[in-house]
Order: C-alpha cells, then structure tokens, then sequence
C-alpha cells in the first residue's frame, strides 16, 4: 500500500476511533489540549499559513467530537495558541505543551488529543515530518509512547 493510501486510511481510523468516544470527551482539559494540538500541528515548519490556518479552522468547525464544544470558544483557543507560536515559536511551543499536558490524566482523552493531531496533519494528505515530529514530542508530553499511533 502505497504511503498516500497509508496516510488517508490512519487519519480516517484516528476519526472513526474518535467519533465511537465522542461521548468521553467533554473536559475542559480536552478541549484545551486539543486546542493546542491543533495549533501545534498548523504550526509545526515554524510558520503559520493563512490558508492552513483557515483550513484548520474548518476542520475544528466540523469535527464530530469537536462539537461537544461551542465554535467560537474553539476558534478562539486555537488562535491563541497560535498566535503564541508566531509571536516566539520556541516560547510559544513550551505553553502549547503545557496545554497539551492537561489532557495527561486521563489516558483516553490523552489518546483523543493524538488522534486529533493525526486527523489534523493528515487532512490535507500529506502528514509531512515537522507534523509528525511535533505530534510525537506530544506523545511523550502525554506520556504514551509514539509508536502506538505509529509515529
């Protein structure tokens, strides 16, 4: 299987998986470390592209599991994050983890934020290796080994 295909078919498992917890996942430390994910994944090359940023945007706006959450609370979250990472990525990136780091307690809504930086780099087909980096260092921010999510 070709690594296209590959890519396409885990961030559509990571969804599926999701959307079968949707129900689990209504903390504020969930939707927060989402957030930063989310951010952390747009981020990622060091640059913030107004059409990545929009992009992100609108998956956040129809994400199934998303929806346990009111829009413009979300939106507003995630550009706080990043615009702490444009402002001083390195600076910005160490309160984004921090954020992350909420969702620590729980190992199923730690798993979730993953997904989502899955379902988020993925999207546009092409999981490039800034994006899998910062999702890894996530992992172990979270304390789940990256390999379980393949990274």
């Amino acid at each position: 299987m070709a690594l296209w295909d590959r890519l396409k078919e885990s961030a559509s498992t990571m969804q599926t998986q999701l959307t079968a917890k949707k129900n689990d996942l209504k903390s504020g430390a969930f939707r927060d470390a989402s957030m930063a994910m989310c951010a952390l994944v747009a981020a990622a090359d060091g640059t913030i592209d107004p059409a990545e940023r929009r992009r992100v945007a609108q998956l956040i706006a129809t994400n199934e599991v998303l929806q346990n959450f009111d829009a413009t609370d979300l939106q507003r979250r995630f550009d706080d994050n990043l615009n702490k990472l444009a402002a001083d990525f390195d600076f910005g990136k160490v309160s984004v983890m921090q954020e992350i780091a909420k969702a620590k307690k729980k190992p199923a809504e730690a798993r979730a934020v993953i997904q989502i930086g899955i379902v988020i780099g993925g999207a546009d087909g092409d999981f490039d290796k800034t994006e899998q980096a910062v999702v890894r260092e996530a992992c172990f921010t979270l304390d789940l080994p990256p390999h379980e999510f393949d990274l």
